[in-house]
């Protein structure tokens, strides 16, 4: 199996631009991949997007499902794919959230690594991530949303530990795509784990001015889902929840794909890169 992604990864357009790279972090070696967009040129500045990979998934993997690289290519920004210890992240269930795997310290000290071998735009940092990955991005917008301006989670709601611990809003973009037929994660929560979609989107808004937004889309009715929205900003800090009906544990516009878990529907309704780009792009 790992050879036969190999030899996909090696097929894909722009991978020879994708470097894995390692940081020497608490006497651990910490692995990554870092992919320039066409034509980087040292002498700008550019975005970065951290995407964060699943529970039991490599960066290789995410790089491949999500297809990030080709939205970093047509937009000019960089993608960093860090590795979790033991392809996991510390979301506060599962291990110990203070005393568990510092992966807010990794994250922190990757973006500093980042910011000396890379020329970037220190107002456009944002992380992404799926799953255990969109969990942990909770987690980095509570504690780090000096670095991070933005944060886009698929298929993760709010872990109860990140409430615990953060109580009050942060000033951080937050965008929160779930769909309603999860049976990973459940858009309804779960007790002593993780809030609902909804309540997670209630934590995050806080109670900003400004008028709440709310609409859907199904342009392909063939596809068996549908989007609702949302959105409500303060300042130029958005929160947006995008509900997939009939949606899975999936990331929105992918190719549909079979893993033997029961992760049900890819939509096709929304290109979720693209409009997590507009989304990122417009927090600052």
């Amino acid at each position: 199996m790992k050879k036969v992604l190999l030899l996909l990864l090696t097929c894909m357009p722009g991978f020879a631009l994708a470097q894995t790279k390692t940081l020497e972090y608490k006497e651990m070696k910490r692995r990554y991949i870092v992919y320039t967009p066409k034509g980087y040129d040292h002498q700008k500045s550019y975005p970065v997007v951290f995407n964060f990979h699943g529970g039991g998934m490599t960066p290789a993997e995410q790089m491949l499902y999500t297809r990030m690289n080709e939205t970093a290519d047509k937009y000019g920004f960089i993608v960093v794919y860090p590795k979790g210890i033991q392809e996991d992240w510390n979301v506060g269930f599962g291990m110990s959230y203070k005393n568990g795997t510092d992966d807010i310290g990794f994250t922190d000290a990757l973006l500093t690594q980042i910011e000396k071998e890379y020329t970037i735009d220190s107002k456009k940092v944002f992380a992404t991530g799926l799953s255990r990955g969109g969990f942990f991005c909770h987690r980095i917008a509570a504690e780090l949303p000096h670095r991070f301006s933005a944060v886009a989670t698929v298929g993760a709601t709010l872990p109860d530990s990140v409430a615990y611990y953060h109580p009050g809003k942060k000033e951080v973009g937050v965008l929160i795509v779930h769909g309603k037929a999860d049976r990973v994660v459940n858009y309804e929560g779960k007790k002593g784990g993780y809030y609902s979609a909804l309540n997670t989107y209630k934590y995050w808004m806080g109670q900003p001015e400004g008028e709440e937004k709310q609409y859907t889309k199904d342009r392909i009715p063939e596809d068996s889902t549908s989007v609702e929205i949302l959105e409500k900003t303060s300042g130029k800090k958005s929160v947006i929840l995008v509900s997939i009906d009939n949606g899975g544990h999936t990331w929105p516009g992918a190719d549909d794909f079979n893993i033997g878990l029961p992760i049900g529907l890819t939509s096709k309704e929304l290109n979720i890169n693209e409009y997590m780009w507009k989304f990122f792009n417009s927090q600052k």
